[in-house]
């Protein structure tokens, strides 16, 4: 075989692989596994991924729609675990779908800070940036 057929069928391999990992990726979107299944190293993912832009786009893509996959299997499951009314698959649906049953509240806190006075943003300042010789509360803490 001369270099360029060897080139060439590098090439090729190279290419079916990456195509083989994507494939994988769209369906279950775990690198390590997807790794396995086209018997590559993560690092030859993550240099593929590093230095091949289509090959990056592409598994953002198929990692995006294998998680969508897997979120729509997970559902169904939760669905049918609800038709057999296993309390705890009810009471997750109701938790993430349903605010009365959410459990933990969320709040903003209400922060009420009086304006400052003009002396005490002159002191302010001056703490933070206090000019040669001048005295501020961190110089008595030494």
């Amino acid at each position: 075989m001369d270099e360029t057929s060897y080139e060439k069928t590098v090439g090729k391999r190279l290419e079916d692989d990456k195509k083989k990992f994507i494939e994988i990726l769209k369906e279950l979107p775990i690198i390590v596994t997807a790794c396995k299944r086209v018997s590559i190293s993560r690092d030859t993912y993550y240099r593929w991924y590093r230095e091949d832009s289509t090959f990056r786009r592409k598994s953002d893509e198929a990692m995006s729609q294998g998680i969508e996959f897997i979120s729509d299997m997970s559902e169904t499951q939760l669905v049918a675990l609800i038709k057999d009314q296993k309390m705890p698959a009810i009471a997750m649906w109701l938790k993430h779908n349903r605010p009365r049953y959410g459990g933990k509240l969320t709040r903003k806190p209400v922060m009420n800070t009086p304006e400052m006075t003009p002396e005490e943003e002159k002191l302010f300042k001056e703490f933070l940036d206090p000019s040669p010789g001048t005295s501020t509360t961190n110089d008595h803490a030494k």
